[in-house]
C-alpha cells in the first residue's frame, strides 16, 4: 500500500509540474519586487515644469528650480499664463509656476487629472521653494479630476480590469483544447473570438465608468474604443507568447501585464514620482499606454494620446501577426515526415 502511494505521488509530481511550481513562486516574488520597488518611495524626478515670471526674474527662477536637490522638476520659461494653461492641457507640462511680481501670492498650476498624488506632491514642493523666499503660491487645478474619481485613479482600475480580461480570455481560449494552436483556421478563430471579446468588454467597461458609477466624464464611445483595443491587444499578444512558448507564453503575459506594466503605467504613482526604470518601460506596455490614453480623452479632451494608441495598436497587430505565424509553422511541422524514407 505504501509504495503504490509512493509511486502515485512520483507519478504526479512531473518534470513539468515541478517546473510550472517553481515558475508560479518565481512570479509570484517578481510581483513583490515590481509592486513594491517601483512605489515603496516616490519622489519627483525631472517633471516637465513650466515658469511664467517678468523678463527680468523668469531665468533666475527657472535656474533656482532647475538646481534643487535631487533634480526634481524640469523648468522651462513660457512666455505668459495662456501658454501654460495651454501646454498643461495638451499634456506637454505637467504644472507652471506663475510669478505674481505685484504681491507675495504666486500661482500654481496643476492637473489633477493626471493623478492627484503629483499635483499634491508639485504643491508641497513649491511651497518649500516659495516659503523660503516669504511668498505663497494659490493652487489652480487646470483639468480637475471628478469628485467621483478618487485621486484620480478610476482610469488606471478600468485599464486594469481590461487587461485582466483580455489575458485571461486569452489564456482560457488558447489551453480549452490543447497548449498550441493546431492549426491557423483554430488560430484565426481564436482572434475572431478575441476580437468580440474585446468589443464586448470594452463597451462594459466604458459604460460602468460612465453612466452607471459617474467616475469617468468621457466620452462613451471613446473609452469604448480605447476599451476594446486594450482587451485585444493584449489578448492578442497572450495568444502570441502561448502560440510560441505554449503554457509558459501564459506566465510570460502575466510578467509583462501585471508585473512590469501595473506598477510602471502611472496610475498609483503618475510617471515622474517612478524610478528611472519603471518610468522608461511604462509608455511601452499596454498598461501604462492605456491610462494615459485614458486620462486624454477623461479630462484633457484626448489631447497627446496618438502614441499611447500607436503602442497598443503595435501590440495587436504583432500578437496577430506572430500568433498566425506561429501557427503556420506549427502545421508545416506536422506535415513534414520523420525521416526521408516516408516521404516516398
Amino acid at each position: 500500500m505504501k509504495q503504490s502511494t509512493l509511486s502515485e505521488v512520483k507519478s504526479a509530481v512531473t518534470p513539468r509540474a515541478t517546473l510550472l511550481v517553481i515558475g508560479v513562486v518565481a512570479l509570484q516574488l517578481l510581483f513583490v519586487v515590481s509592486y513594491v520597488g517601483a512605489l515603496h518611495e516616490p519622489r519627483l524626478k525631472d517633471v516637465a515644469f513650466g515658469v511664467v515670471a517678468p523678463p527680468a526674474a523668469v531665468g533666475q527662477t527657472v535656474q533656482r528650480l532647475d538646481e534643487l536637490p535631487g533634480s526634481p522638476l524640469d523648468p522651462r520659461a513660457l512666455p505668459d499664463e495662456a501658454a501654460a494653461w495651454k501646454q498643461i492641457e495638451n499634456r506637454d507640462i505637467d504644472g507652471a509656476l506663475v510669478v505674481r511680481p505685484d504681491g507675495t501670492t504666486d500661482t500654481l498650476l496643476v492637473a489633477s487629472g493626471s493623478g492627484r498624488t503629483l499635483a499634491v506632491a508639485l504643491d508641497s514642493l513649491t511651497g518649500e521653494v516659495l516659503g523660503g523666499q516669504g511668498r505663497t503660491a494659490r493652487v489652480v487645478d487646470v483639468s480637475p479630476a471628478s469628485s467621483q474619481d478618487f485621486n484620480g485613479l478610476s482610469s488606471f482600475y478600468l485599464v486594469v480590469g481590461l487587461c485582466v480580461g483580455g489575458y485571461l480570455c486569452a489564456s482560457i481560449l488558447a489551453i480549452s483544447a490543447g497548449a498550441r494552436p493546431a492549426n491557423p483556421t483554430r488560430a484565426a478563430t481564436r482572434l475572431g473570438t478575441m476580437l468580440l471579446v474585446a468589443l464586448a468588454g470594452g463597451l462594459g467597461g466604458a459604460i460602468i465608468v460612465g453612466p452607471v458609477l459617474g467616475a469617468l466624464p468621457g466620452s462613451v464611445w471613446a473609452l469604448w474604443g480605447l476599451g476594446a483595443l486594450i482587451v485585444f491587444a493584449v489578448g492578442a499578444a497572450t495568444l502570441a507568447l502561448q502560440g510560441l512558448f505554449g503554457v509558459i507564453g501564459i506566465g510570460l503575459a502575466i510578467l509583462l501585464v501585471v508585473i512590469l506594466g501595473n506598477p510602471s503605467a502611472g496610475g498609483a504613482f503618475p510617471a515622474p514620482m517612478l524610478p528611472p526604470f519603471w518610468e522608461a518601460i511604462g509608455p511601452a506596455l499596454p498598461p501604462g499606454a492605456g491610462t494615459w490614453a485614458a486620462r486624454s480623452i477623461t479630462y484633457f479632451d484626448g489631447n497627446s494620446m496618438t502614441s499611447s494608441l500607436l503602442v497598443l495598436s503595435a501590440w495587436a497587430v504583432a500578437g496577430v501577426a506572430v500568433t498566425m505565424l506561429a501557427a503556420v509553422l506549427r502545421q508545416r511541422r506536422a506535415a513534414e515526415p520523420d525521416s526521408p524514407g516516408e516521404a516516398s
